[in-house]
């Protein structure tokens, strides 16, 4: 046969108390889950409503813009894109012109073939 001894009585069990209490200090505030998400919520549409308002002052018009003057060239033999910029730099830039050109055409480099037409600044 066994003997079971028992020293000291078991802690009583305190129903509805799973955790102690929080001391909170004054004027501290502890939100539940609800609570937190109605904060995110808030602030999400506070987001939201001054991008709105910020979209609504877009520098954008419904007034169409002057097209610039353009005409359209065929490369000759010998052309490079160069040759035909510096033709039509009035500022003396080359550069910003074939920048330019490159623009209007959608060409990726310098490279040009003979016989293809060109879009370029009118000058």
């Amino acid at each position: 046969m066994s003997t079971m001894t028992l020293t000291a009585a078991p802690a009583p069990i305190r129903l509805g108390a799973a955790r102690p209490a929080r001391r909170t200090t004054p004027g501290s505030l502890r939100l539940t889950r609800r609570g937190r998400l109605a904060v995110l919520a808030a602030g999400l549409l506070l987001v939201a409503l001054v991008g709105v308002v910020l979209a609504g002052v877009s520098v954008a018009t419904s007034e169409s813009g002057t097209a610039p003057a353009t005409e359209t060239i065929t490369v000759g033999v010998g052309d490079t894109l160069w040759a035909i910029a510096a033709e039509r730099a009035e500022s003396g830039d080359v550069r910003e012109v074939i920048e330019r050109i490159q623009r209007l055409n959608s060409l990726d480099g310098g490279l040009v073939v003979t016989g293809q037409r060109l879009v370029v600044p009118a000058g």
